[in-house]
């Protein structure tokens, strides 16, 4: 009887993460239209990300609950699929309602309905994203785990560069319009949402068709776990509050350490998910940040038609950007299995980060509003000139970004017991939930009162606190440093 855990050919470790390209698909339309989307239903600079905070709220109520729920599951789907499949339906569910928001003014405004659908996709992505770490973890034995996180941070890499830059492509290509009125929402985005919601359902089917988990016996003993350590399959809700709460209590060192990291990663992320749009608006486009002001916007008759223009062009250019660094993390993703082997996780892992840090910094330097045509071999655009230098910081935000993705869970994976992966992730998931929640509390606060709505500025803050998560690094204490992928 086999007792190691068979490693896997290059094409199932590819299935077992493929879902998360379409799940990541969906994410990046959330990260670079939210914000635009709101802003146009009527949200303000303060409060942008007030409203953002739905997203690790879900994360922090739903992935520790989904954990715990799929380390008990096992079902004609497996352990880990059916949460997936399910989450993936209620995610395209919410991406094809919220760019409607303003045909459901009957029943409530149009920015509260996008708020409300902002939260079922959060909670939706959430139910897909932790059963796909643990799945790896299932599925991957402990030499190849380089390559499988490394794999499905190509994945997640692949599916966010064209879900970035998809409503820039219907815009530029198709030749939808990108531009709406308070209270709209852009026909691009509208499609673009519309194509994601596809694109997430496919590609999750296909990890759960393509993809056979274990069965209770042979997890077990590929895991070494004894028949009776295995989790009871019913617990009073007292008693699994009890354990849980022990469990956060006795969690591994190394995961209380990488917490430091996580917490200044994550709030430099959040505040760029936020806040960029707002940012190049105003620094690349010039656009004056009282057009982001809606007691302002409501003196005047009509916004006009040049801001109009400027936002939808600073919007798309977002995408683009956003695209970017995703692509940059991609190439990054290939070799960064190899340079953890060779040069040790901490200090690639420290390095990418760092790359961050200073790409976010580097926004103050790239203003130059001369007007330039740029090929983008799908099309021309005319943008200023500073829009393209900003590609070079996204570089370095595309390192970190890869690592981010990576390197905490290849970390912590050999530092979990087996028999408690999934809710040890999803407890996991507190270290990405928390930094945002307390960005989205005080980012808005510290833009408007501090910098004076000058959105670039908060950016910088970003950059700050990237740098001091590549320091926080060196003080992480591996289980299991050494792992080979050969």
């Amino acid at each position: 009887m086999q007792t190691q855990q068979p490693r896997l050919h290059f094409w199932q470790v590819w299935n077992v993460s493929f879902g998360f390209l379409g799940v990541q698909f969906g994410f990046a339309l959330q990260n670079a239209n939210v914000s635009r989307i709101l802003s146009d239903l009527g949200a303000d600079l303060h409060s942008l990300s007030l409203f953002w905070l739905v997203a690790p709220i879900m994360g922090l109520l739903i992935q520790p609950l989904v954990g715990a729920a799929s380390d008990r599951t096992w079902n004609r789907l497996g352990r880990r699929r059916p949460f997936i499949l399910v989450g993936a339906i209620a995610a395209a569910i919410g991406m094809l309602l919220m760019p409607n928001a303003p045909l459901f003014v009957t029943f409530m405004a149009p920015m509260i309905f996008g708020a409300v659908m902002l939260a079922l996709m959060d909670a939706s992505f959430n139910v897909c994203f932790q059963p796909f770490r643990s799945l790896v973890s299932d599925m991957v034995p402990p030499g190849q785990r380089n390559v499988g996180y490394s794999v499905q941070s190509l994945l997640i890499n692949i599916g966010a560069v064209i879900g970035s830059i998809l409503p820039f492509v219907l815009t530029n290509v198709v030749g939808l319009e990108n531009t709406a009125q308070m209270g709209e929402v852009a026909p691009s985005v509208t499609w673009a949402f519309y194509l994601g919601a596809t694109v997430l359902l496919g590609t999750v089917i296909w990890t759960v068709v393509r993809t056979k988990e274990y069965a209770p016996a042979d997890y077990h003993r590929y895991k070494g776990i004894e028949v009776e350590q295995a989790p009871a399959p019913k617990q009073s809700m007292t008693t699994r509050l009890g354990n849980f709460g022990r469990l956060v209590v006795n969690m591994p060192d190394t995961m209380k350490q990488l917490a430091v990291v996580q917490f200044f990663s994550w709030f430099a992320l959040y505040i760029m998910w936020v806040y960029t749009t707002p940012a190049i608006t105003q620094h690349i486009w010039n656009v004056d940040k009282k057009w982001f002001d809606p007691a302002f916007i409501a003196t005047v008759p009509m916004i006009p038609e040049t801001i109009v223009m400027a936002k939808g062009a600073a919007g798309d250019w977002v995408g683009i950007l956003f695209a970017a660094y995703s692509v940059f993390a991609a190439v990054f993703s290939v070799f960064l299995a190899r340079l953890a082997d060779r040069f040790g996780r901490k200090f690639v892992y420290s390095m990418s980060l760092l790359a961050g840090g200073v790409g976010y910094i580097s926004f103050l330097v790239f203003q130059d509003l001369t007007i330039v045509n740029v090929n983008l071999l799908i099309t021309q655009v005319d943008v200023p000139l500073g829009a393209v230098k900003l590609l070079v910081p996204m570089v370095g935000i595309g390192i970190a970004w890869a690592a981010i993705l990576a390197m905490p869970y290849a970390m912590l994976a050999g530092a979990l017991p087996a028999q408690q992966t999934g809710v040890y992730m999803g407890i996991f998931n507190f270290t990405v939930a928390v930094p945002q929640i307390v960005a989205g509390l005080c980012s808005g606060f510290v833009l408007s009162y501090v910098f004076d709505n000058e959105a670039k500025y908060i950016i910088v803050v970003a950059g700050v606190s990237m740098l001091l998560a590549a320091i926080s690094v060196f003080f992480v204490k591996e289980a299991d440093p050494v792992q080979t992928s050969n």
